[in-house]
């Protein structure tokens, strides 16, 4: 659940050459993508109240990497102008409601250093919880990203003292690798974390698996 949540740490864009576009990882589009019951699509305008209202709790900023507390309307706006960019082959989902559009948290998938990889992050409004919206959402981006994507492997970090995050991530395939320690904005300070990691191998099983069963229950 260590999404980024701080467009201003995103990179500033500046005059390429030619070198330097070939250092850079390669822009890919961010599909609306669709589930049982959700649409996660692009945050735009009109999710910006929704956001500012969900983000500003302690109980989800002090999860979450990089969202300040408090947060306000202006940081909502900041947001959503930020996530429209989709640099370095970023993408930043609000999670909807399929029926009512309802807004519900938002995701996301971020480059890795190494062009190779993924990192996973998601938050959920309080009052959301326990309804497996994150699961459908994380289910939906992994899918996305191993189909479109040359990847190897996708991480997604989670704090020790959220386990309802390290339970979405194990219900997703994802496997535990180790423990560190990641700067929480909202608190000023290091935190513990759990680092779980998806490989592309892994994903396939996964889906093998997941059709095999349906073939058998049909």
């Amino acid at each position: 659940m260590t999404m980024r949540h701080d467009p201003e740490s995103e990179p500033k864009s500046e005059p390429c050459s030619s070198a330097d576009s070939l250092e850079r990882p390669p822009a890919f589009d961010c599909p609306i993508l669709l589930t049982e019951s959700l649409v996660l699509r692009p945050p735009h305008a009109e999710d910006i109240d929704a956001i500012a209202i969900l983000a500003d709790n302690p109980a989800i900023a002090t999860m979450v990497s990089r969202i300040p507390h408090p947060y306000g309307r202006g940081d909502a706006e900041t947001f959503v102008r930020a996530s429209a960019k989709r640099g370095n082959g970023n993408c930043v989902y609000a999670i909807t409601d399929a029926e009512t559009g309802q807004l519900y948290g938002c995701c996301s998938l971020e480059t890795g250093k190494d062009g190779r990889s993924l990192e996973l992050g998601y938050w959920i409004g309080e009052p959301f919880w326990r309804r497996g919206i994150a699961t459908q959402a994380v289910h939906a981006l992994v899918d996305m990203a191993f189909r479109t994507r040359e990847i190897e492997h996708i991480d997604a970090r989670c704090r020790v003292i959220n386990p309802a995050s390290r339970r979405v991530l194990q219900k997703s395939g994802f496997q535990f690798q180790g423990s560190g320690m990641i700067d929480i904005l909202s608190i000023n300070a290091s935190v513990a974390v759990e680092w779980f990691r998806l490989d592309r191998k892994t994903w396939i099983s996964l889906i093998g698996w997941s059709n095999d069963t349906r073939a058998r229950a049909s």
